[in-house]
């Protein structure tokens, strides 16, 4: 199963136990590593400026500046190995007559060697592995390696061999394949395809160049002419299938100037290929160099050719020894890349004496001195620099007896004594370059031995690195070189030094060549330094070789880089206890710059000893007594923080920075060197098929890793590194400054350590997932976190908030993919955690074993199985709840309901929905139904998020319920039956104590018509809930049935008197008079002795009632008034206003009665307030009576109209002394008796009252007071003997109705005595004429004595 999770590299990585972390998660602190990661990138920046690029450092017209040393510490190259040509080959020197050629071809790994006809490619890696090539007659004078054109051959042949012999030229396909060896190198098997092109020549070929589009330019050795080898897929009507082009006679004859064309002997010796330009110089005997650029098929364009160069380095060099018409003959071109200069420094050329002659566009298209252009409208190229060659190299004898400078010397600039055999090269026939290091070769002085001229820029003297020269007052100089170190580097560069030494080699320099370093590519957007800063290449490439190759042999020579002049320093100091070489160096390359260096060697690095690739991504350490001086040569020359304070005048308040010690500079400058290959790379990048790919090889990775791991193993073992020494002054100012500087130092280097630590994981993290084929999981992801994956840097995925997004969203595709191949999440996770535990948090592991647990639980059959592996997935989710996104939360809760788990599916939200809102901020927001702008709405609206998750659960809990229990399957288990798990849902919910959940809850159950069971269940925060903001209409009805059934009926009364009143809801007069009803009634079942409110409930009742009365008016006044309401607009308005809300008496009177003139209305009015004022209530009666008798003339009519209003009203209002004050309507009604006598019947008066409801003795009280009033209009006797007929009547009806069976008067009530003494005054007094009244008394008197 382990082979599953981890690849061929990450096996290393685990089984070696050095690259494990601690597997404790502990949070990242974003803020600490953006600060680290600023830090190191302002390093990477100033790589990119402290060394010139070769371009900057030719600013003078000529220079002959060099360093020459004499001791071994400081030589620029060493001889690395040597590999003798196999002795297999010797058996072919068969004659003293054979013809044998032989030259270097790197980017095969192969020496080519022909003897006669025979062509043999020799490995030279392998040592004695040689394929060979017999298979044509003639001797072979030139071999070549090109690329081939696109889509002629087969995929696998990659090159081309061009063989020349003197009369032919003949191309073989070449394929080459990559082997792991038994000594774990790559080693590189060919195979040689016959390709059947070959064309016969008439001169012999040399010099073959290829162009990377797979054209092929030679030059003939005998007439020295411009050659193109053609060839193409068959024979066309206008070319052979392969054909030689002589671009220099016949119809190309013009691209060459005349005066060269004609001139014979000014042949072409050279040709050298410029691919990143598409252009090729040639070099002709006479020192005349041509620029060409191929154009279309088989065409050429001549851009430029420089010539008289002789007389052009003269003017830039006058008088300079190395420059004498004898000696200046050009013997090779050297191409400089883009890459190496800015400027745009192009070439340089190398004569037989050592001058260099550099070459650059000129800034203007006019002829320069010294060169013939065409109108090409190309730049052309003009001599820029002339670089003569050193004049005081020792000599390789005096080399290998070396002797050191005195003593005294020290701090000085590094200056060679005078050797005693100064040597001059002289008769240099051979060099090689690249970038910026050139080697040279001559014959020497001895048969059998070469000398080969070393060359390599002196940064101490170019760079600026802060050096110090000055040996007086150390200590300052330091601080200012610190300074000027961190500004930007000056304009005026030093002009070029370069390293000088002479090696000599055994044997005659056939070629030379760089061994090709294998690229592991770099990041195209960080600042990159110049190609000749090996300070800040050295720890991340292997050093440079060259390889010579002679007539004996093989010899590699590896240019020795600064941190091998360094190790060698510490050797001697350990060895011979000689401090002066390494305060030397520290001298020379500045403070910071040493320290860096000091901390690679004592934490060890893959590329100190890797340059034969043997122990490429393997660590070396030097041993441990040089690992101990260089720890502590580190601690001493990094010296101390200093802490700078700016005071701030007018304010007591003094701010200050700090400037770093050299070793906290030295730990950022050698982690930023490390990483710079990718930490502004893009972590993926679209392949070839459009899937995503990492972007960065995954060997460079794992390098960079190891070195990483290194020093922050080193960095563990010696905490102490980075604490104050005790030797540090004691006054108490510079305590507190040294203070703050100390504090400021160990927070920078506590949070660069923290960078190095989370830098590690993300390369293991990234590899893992590059094991997991990183474009695949890509894929799985959500399209953003697929976009944001797309834009992410190395860096931004290690210190950003994005980072951790999508590290965590790559992890969970990775887990996915585990659990459904039915994998253990514990084997993955643990993998995880071990190598990037900061990328997979303990709480994360949890969620992935939760989910497995879950993947469990749905696969067994067992219910207790299912239950067990359930409620363990739910504690973990739960335990890392804290981690959990929305849509995984979602995603779980969907599983938990397919699972029929309703404790996961309520309860995980619900514990979600708590910490998403740790502090409650959300809770408060919700509680003060704050504004939408406050910032903790986003909280509330995550916690409804996770509530809306529980609805969804319960609803399909419902869902399943309603599914025919004939549809649930045989099998089932017991504990599937869904109406029970409904109920442990609806159990779990209203179990929460959560306000803001129940408060969700309720709304939803009301939402479904689920209010009546709510109100049953009466659960905690219903009171509550119906009584937030907002106040619906609906919570107040279903408050106060809550009241109700909770046996509350006062509070009832008061949510309903509440709701009648209120203005905030639309409601209708209708339903606010039955809201009081029920209020009253509600108020009136109050029991006496609940909660001893009973006085308090006796006002509330009395205040209800009264505004109940008044409603029922105003619902009288609007029913009254609604036929009008189409009236006029003001008046259907103010009608329409009666039904919105309630209105007090006060209002309806003035606003309604009086201004409608409604006189019922008025009379209502003064009943319920029971208003007595007489001057009110006349004129109202008045205005009655006078209505009907303006009505009809007919006094019959009149009479009948005022019979049927007084009743109605007197039924209504009696006894309301208010609304119906009884003399005064008894007044009326006589009155309109009086004024109609003879047409009124008798008794009408009396008779109208007692319909009223006023009582028999009270109707008679009345009448008998205006019987003896003898006021107007009784003073009138016909009108007091009119009264005297109504009483007469009313004593008969009175007295009828007391002798009624079931009569509400009494008998026994009735007044007898007085009613006889009263009959008897009556008539005494009455007139003789009113017979029918006197009738009518004595018919009463009569009675009285029958019955009492």
């Amino acid at each position: 199963m382990a082979s599953l999770f981890a690849s061929s590299h990450s096996t290393k990585i685990l089984s070696s136990g050095r690259q494990l972390l601690p597997a404790k998660s502990t949070p990242v602190d974003l803020v600490s590593l953006q600060n680290a990661s600023r830090v190191l990138f302002d390093q990477i920046t100033k790589d990119a400026q402290i060394i010139p690029d070769i371009g900057d450092t030719l600013n003078t017209p000529a220079s002959a500046s060099y360093s020459v040393f004499p001791d071994d510490i400081r030589v620029p190259y060493q001889k690395r190995r040597f590999v003798g040509i196999p002795e297999g080959l010797f058996q072919y020197y068969d004659s003293a007559s054979v013809t044998s050629h032989m030259g270097l071809m790197p980017e095969i790994e192969r020496v080519w060697i022909s003897i006669d006809h025979k062509l043999f490619l020799w490995d030279y890696n392998d040592g004695q592995e040689i394929a060979s090539f017999v298979d044509q007659p003639d001797v072979i004078t030139h071999v070549a390696l090109v690329k081939p054109k696109r889509g002629l051959f087969i995929e696998d042949i990659t090159s081309l061999l061009v063989i020349c012999t003197p009369i032919s030229v003949l191309l073989i396909g070449l394929s080459v394949s990559s082997r792991t060896g038994q000594d774990n190198r790559s080693h590189n098997d060919i195979k040689l395809y016959a390709t059947d092109l070959s064309i016969p020549s008439d001169v012999e070929m040399t010099s073959v160049v290829g162009m990377s589009d797979g054209r092929i330019f030679m030059c003939g050795s005998q007439d020295g002419n411009l050659y193109e080898l053609h060839y193409q897929e068959s024979e066309g009507w206008f070319g052979k299938r392969v054909q030689l082009i002589n671009h220099s006679v016949g119809g190309m004859q013009s691209l060459l100037p005349r005066f060269t064309a004609s001139t014979t002997e000014d042949r072409i010796v050279a040709i050298v290929a410029d691919t990143s330009r598409n252009c090729f110089y040639t070099l002709t005997s006479r020192n005349t160099i041509s620029i060409y650029k191929p154009g279309g098929d088989k065409s050429l364009q001549h851009i430029q050719t420089l010539s008289n160069l002789y007389k052009s380095a003269q003017d830039k060099a006058p008088g300079s020894a190395a420059l004498t018409p004898q000696n200046f003959q050009i013997i090779s071109l050297h191409v400089i890349s883009q890459a190496e200069s800015r400027s745009g420094v192009q070439l340089f050329a190398t004569t037989t004496n050592g001058v260099r002659l550099y070459f650059s566009p000129s800034m203007s298209y006019n002829y320069s001195h010294g060169s013939i252009s065409n109108a090409s409208g190309s730049r052309t190229l003009q001599l820029i620099h002339v670089r003569l060659p050193p004049s005081n190299l020792i000599h390789p004898d005096e080399q290998a007896n070396p002797y050191r400078p005195p003593v005294a010397m020290y701090g000085a600039p590094p200056v060679a004594a005078q050797p005693s055999r100064p040597y001059v090269v002289s008769s240099i026939d051979g060099s090689c370059y690249i970038d910026g290091l050139t080697i040279a070769a001559q014959q020497g002085d001895t048969d059998g031995t070469d000398y080969i001229l070393c060359l390599a820029p002196d940064l101490t003297r170019i760079g600026t690195l802060g050096q110090l020269n000055l040996p007086q007052q150390p200590q300052q100089q330091y601080a200012t070189g610190y300074g000027s170190y961190g500004g930007t580097p000056s304009t005026s560069r030093a002009p070029l030094t370069e390293y000088a030494t002479l090696l000599a080699i055994p044997g005659r320099t056939w070629a030379m060549a760089p061994v090709v370093n294998s690229s592991l590519g770099t990041s195209s957007t960080a600042p990159s330094p110049s190609v000749i800063n090996e300070l800040a290449r050295q720890f991340g490439e292997p050093a440079q070789q060259f390889m010579v190759l002679t007539n004996v042999g093989l010899t590699f020579l590896v240019k020795r880089r600064d941190v091998d002049y360094l190790k060698a320093v510490l050797e001697e100091l350990q060895a011979e206890g000689n401090v002066q070489p390494i305060i030397e160096f520290r001298d020379s390359f500045g403070r910071d710059q040493t320290c860096s260096m000091l901390l690679g060697l004592a934490s060890g690095n893959t590329y100190f000893d890797s340059v034969d690739g043997q122990s490429a991504g393997i660590i070396s350490m030097v041993n441990p007594e040089i690992a101990g001086v260089a720890k502590q040569a580190f601690y001493d020359f990094g010296e101390r923080p200093i802490w700078t304070e700016r005071v701030t005048y007018g304010t007591a308040e003094n701010t200050g920075t700090a400037i770093f010690s050299g070793r906290r500079e030295g730990l950022a400058i050698y982690f930023s060197r490390l990483i710079r290959p990718f930490w502004k790379s893009k972590i993926a990048q679209p392949s070839v098929a459009g899937q995503q790919q990492l972007a960065v090889p995954e060997t460079l990775l794992i390098n960079v890793q190891k070195n990483l791991y290194a020093l922050k193993d080193f960095l563990d073992k010696n905490p102490h590194l980075f604490h104050s020494s005790p030797s540090e002054p004691t006054s108490s100012r510079t305590t507190v400054a040294d203070q703050e500087a100390w504090k400021a130092e160990q927070v920078s280097v506590s949070e660069i350590q923290a960078l190095l630590t989370r830098t590690i994981e993300a390369l293991s993290f990234v590899l893992l997932l590059n094991d997991y084929r990183l474009g695949d999981l890509i894929s799985h992801c959500e399209p953003e976190t697929q976009k944001l994956i797309a834009s992410q840097t190395f860096e931004d995925l290690i210190t950003t908030q994005n980072g951790m997004t999508i590290s965590r969203a790559l992890v969970n595709v990775v887990i996915d993919q585990q659990i459904g191949q039915q994998i253990s999440v514990d084997t993955i996770s643990e993998v995880l955690q071990h190598r990037c535990g900061s990328f997979c948090s303990t709480d994360d592991v949890m969620l992935y074993k939760a989910k497995e647990n879950v993947r469990k639980a749905s696969e067994t059959r067992s219910t207790a199985e299912r239950e067990k592996w359930l409620a363990e997935a739910l504690r973990l989710f739960i335990k890392g709840a804290r981690i959990l996104e929305f849509e995984k939360l979602r995603e779980i809760c969907g599983d938990f309901q397919q699972l029929n788990y309703a404790k996961g599916a309520i309860c995980l939200p619900l514990v979600c929905a708590q910490l998403h809102d740790p502090d409650n901020a959300g809770l408060e927001y919700w509680h003060a139904a704050l504004p939408s702008t406050d910032p903790r709405r986003e909280l509330a609206e995550q916690r409804l998020r996770c509530y809306d998750l529980v609805m969804d659960s319960l609803t399909t809990f419902e869902g399943k319920c309603t599914v025919v229990k004939s549809t649930i399957p045989d099998n089932a288990l017991v504990s599937d039956d869904p109406e029970t798990v409904r109920s442990h849902a609806y159990e779990l919910a209203f179990g929460s104590e959560d306000e803001m959940f129940h408060s969700t809850l309720y709304d939803w159950l009301i939402e479904r018509n689920l209010a009546d069971d709510l109100l049953e269940m009466r659960p905690a925060f219903l009171e509550a809930h119906l009584r937030r903001e907002p106040i619906t209409v609906q919570k107040y009805q279903l408050l106060w049935q809550f009241y109700v059934k909770n046996g509350q009926p006062l509070r009832a009364a008061e949510v309903l008197g509440a709701l009648a009143e209120s203005t905030q809801f639309d409601l209708h007069l209708d339903a606010r008079l039955e809201y009081l009803t029920l209020a009253v009634a509600n108020a009136k079942s109050h029991p006496i002795s609940a909660g001893g409110r009973h006085e308090t409930a006796i006002a509330f009742l009395t205040d209800l009632e009264e505004k109940l009365d008044v409603a029922q008016v105003q619902l009288e006044i609007y029913n009254q008034l609604l036929p009008h309401v189409d009236d006029a607009r003001e008046v259907g308005e103010r009608i329409s206003l009666l039904s919105k809300r309630l209105f007090t008496m006060t209002e309806l009177y003035q606003g309604y009665a009086v201004p409608f003139d409604l006189p019922a209305i008025k009379l209502l009015c003064l009943h319920v307030s029971e208003h007595q004022d007489e001057s009110v209530v006349k004129p109202i009666w008045n205005q009655i009576f006078d209505e009907i008798l303006n009505e009809s003339p007919d006094v019959v009519t009149q009479s009948d109209l005022i019979l049927a209003k007084v009743v109605q009203l007197g039924q209504r209002f009696y006894p309301s002394e208010s609304a119906f004050p009884l003399r005064l309507v008894a007044t009326l009604l006589v009155r309109f008796m009086l004024s109609n006598k003879g047409t009124v019947p008798l008794g009408w008066s009396p008779r109208i009252l007692v319909q009223c409801g006023v009582p028999f003795v009270e109707v008679w009280d009345v009448f008998h007071e205006m019987y003896e009033s003898q006021v107007p209009p009784f003073n009138d006797q016909a009108n007091v003997q009119a009264i005297s007929s109504e009483i007469a009547v009313l004593f008969s009806d009175w007295l009828g109705e007391a002798m009624r069976p079931q009569s509400s008067t009494l008998r026994a009530e009735f007044p007898v005595g007085r009613v006889d003494l009263a009959v008897d005054q009556y008539l005494a007094e009455l007139e003789p004429s009113r017979t029918e009244t006197r009738t009518t008394y004595e018919n009463v008197k009569r009675q009285l004595r029958r019955y009492w």
